[in-house]
């Protein structure tokens, strides 16, 4: 166990909102850490495409602050971490935070040889499972840190050891222990994010199923240049170009049976999404089912441009339901026609559902400081040493969690230099 003396500004979650918090403090000239139970920092934003209206990479974006990070000594990054407990009041908080082993070390210069000599895969998480990493893998193309992980849980440990021996640089360690550290803050910026609500549990929808069903977040994957096809958008079942896809908005959001809330995003990030099938594929018909449309600001010029686009339609009504043949693939949309008073029956290729987001904090625990309310989503302290950033509090855009976080960020400074 290690203890830190100076006072610091601890940021839970290491997402773009933690990562523009901790910045914020540390380039004002005061300590922050920054505590991330992934093995990289980035969070969601490092499995985007593109954003949205101006459709550009958001790579961009983060490498810049991980080179902000790489410059700033008053950021400490703990990955693979997560904070146990959290005691004290505003402006003297003494956190125990758990880092998990990694079983690699700083020595590794992510040279790939550890990867081909293992004889274990596993489930790409950063991909949605659509594809498979080997056991020791690279978190992400833009990882922070820029070194490989083991997953312990798969990796059959010292029996195998083929990657030690394969290391050139020494890195593997298969004997490296959990450790403890001990951490003085005078305030917590609380950014742990948001993840995609389980599509499977709607089964009118047939996620989990019904192969050529998958959710906006998948999609946005297969759209990545580095995604699990190499940003070709194919349909999962036999690799076919979907010239007809269909886009599913609300699926479990704003439904008393899953999401009661609109998660305030995913009519944009939908729209976008429909850009990339049309710039992939000219040729190809996209629909789209909606309650309502929900976009804000110039969001409206970029819902009037897709709109424009004549093999583009939407389609006010609920889907009820999507049939598969069995033989083909393919893919039959049943649902209510709003305007036209009757049920329409739509072929499809690929059928992306646009589901909500689901605050992290939901599922794990949180600190007694911390208040959640009925979906979740968590508020800070009345004294605000102990802030909520991000979607960790709402549904929001980058934009907006990058904003919050920052605000978050300078409050924790003005609470420390009261104390």
């Amino acid at each position: 166990m290690t203890a830190d003396n100076e006072k610091c500004v601890l940021v839970v979650g290491g997402g773009i909102g933690g990562i523009s918090a901790a910045l914020e403090v540390a380039e004002a000239g005061h300590r922050a850490v920054i505590v991330e139970k992934t093995p990289s920092l980035g969070g969601r934003v490092a499995g985007m495409h593109k954003y949205f209206p101006k459709l550009c990479p958001p790579t961009c974006g983060l490498e810049i602050n991980y080179r902000r990070l790489k410059a700033n000594p008053r950021v400490e990054v703990l990955v693979d971490a997560e904070l146990a407990k959290l005691e004290g009041g505003p402006g003297d908080y003494t956190a125990t935070v758990r880092v998990r082993p990694r079983m690699v070390n700083d020595k590794c210069t992510a040279c790939n040889d550890c990867v081909a000599v293992c004889p274990v895969e596993r489930p790409n998480v950063h991909n949605y499972g659509l594809d498979n990493t080997k056991a020791v893998y690279l978190p992400q193309r833009l990882a922070y840190p820029m070194k490989y992980a083991i997953d312990t849980s798969v990796c059959p440990g010292t029996s195998c050891a083929k990657c030690v021996d394969a290391c050139k640089p020494g890195a593997i360690d298969l004997g490296m222990k959990e450790q403890t550290r001990t951490i003085r803050a005078s305030a917590i910026v609380w950014a742990t994010g948001w993840k995609p609500y389980d599509a499977s549990r709607i089964q009118n929808l047939g996620f989990g199923r019904i192969k050529n069903v998958v959710t906006n977040v998948m999609f946005e994957r297969m759209a990545a240049t580095d995604g699990p096809t190499g940003g070709k958008i194919r349909r999962p079942s036999d690799g076919k170009e979907p010239k007809r896809v269909v886009f599913v908005q609300c699926a479990g959001s704003r439904d008393e049976e899953h999401l009661p809330y609109c998660s305030a995003v995913c009519c944009t990030a939908s729209l976008k999404q429909v850009c990339y099938v049309r710039e992939a594929y000219p040729d190809s018909k996209v629909e789209v089912f909606y309650i309502d449309l929900r976009v804000s600001g110039t969001n409206e010029d970029f819902l009037r441009r897709v709109q424009a686009d004549s093999s583009v339609a939407f389609n006010k009504g609920k889907v009820g339901q999507i049939l598969e043949n069995p033989q083909t693939g393919d893919l039959t949309v049943v649902a209510e026609d709003v305007e036209g008073c009757t049920v329409k029956h739509v072929e499809a290729d690929l059928v992306v559902l646009a589901t909500g987001l689901v605050p992290e904090a939901r599922d794990i625990d949180v600190p007694s400081q911390l208040v959640r309310d009925e979906y979740g989503f968590a508020a800070g302290d009345g004294a605000k040493a102990v802030d909520v950033a991000g979607c960790a509090k709402a549904p929001a855009d980058v934009v907006t969690s990058v904003r919050a976080a920052t605000a978050a960020g300078i409050r924790g400074i003005q609470l420390g230099a009261r104390r």
